[in-house]
């Protein structure tokens, strides 16, 4: 009798047990850094769940008389990847600039400048995306209006383009994977304030490609 009180006891210690850890939650891992909490914020974006931040009345009087964003972003001009929506980020939140093929030039590359200098940004994000017109332009060769062809000429030059076999005309990905490389190198071969930052560990850069189908980012490491 007494040895079937005391399994009845210990069954209903570990009942309850299991009953007060199934009631408490596992607090869900809290982003830390800027770029995790764009990450995150991709994540509610890819699963149709944003959450819209920093669109009120209150944070446009918060802005108005300074920005402070965390990140800096340059990506593609596509209607398609507009960065403040993939990340689910709000006013103030981000530095942009956008070109067909996430291209860079003296301008642009001086607006990160300005953001780093003056803005005190922490990471730099180079993104390019799935499908890229610019780059399939480039692959298909042939003539092409306007300056349009400055867009092909710039890819063309990219030493890690360059490098790429030609032959095989399926390999967009890696096109599109060594284009966003090719900013990265940019950055850091063309801008001194740039370089200076990373080699103090003040600033990253970090590549990163958009998925058009499936709505999210993957960070592109060399």
């Amino acid at each position: 009798m007494k040895a079937i009180l005391s399994l009845a006891l210990l069954t209903g210690a570990c009942f309850l047990l299991l009953t007060n850890t199934r009631c408490k939650p596992v607090a869900p891992v809290k982003a830390t850094t800027p770029l995790e909490q764009f990450l995150e914020g991709n994540k509610r974006f890819a699963s149709m769940h944003p959450v819209h931040p920093h669109e009120t009345k209150q944070r446009v009087a918060e802005i108005a008389a300074g920005q402070h964003p965390k990140v800096a972003v340059i990506c593609c001009s596509d209607s398609r990847v507009p960065p403040e929506l993939i990340f689910d980020q709000g006013l103030g939140d981000m530095f942009v600039v956008r070109t067909a093929g996430n291209l860079m030039g003296g301008l642009e590359i001086g607006s990160i400048e300005y953001a780093v200098e003056h803005l005190g940004v922490e990471y730099i994000l180079v993104m390019g995306h799935k499908d890229c017109g610019a780059i399939k332009a480039f692959i298909e060769g042939g003539e092409v209006p306007g300056h349009i062809n400055d867009i092909i000429q710039t890819i063309k030059a990219e030493q890690e383009i360059s490098q790429m076999p030609m032959t095989d005309k399926q390999l967009i990905n890696d096109y599109i994977r060594a284009n966003i490389l090719h900013g990265l190198h940019q950055l850091k071969q063309q801008s001194v304030i740039i370089n200076d930052k990373v080699r103090s560990r003040q600033l990253q850069l970090v590549g990163a490609c958009y998925d058009l189908d499936k709505g999210l980012v993957e960070i592109i490491r060399e």
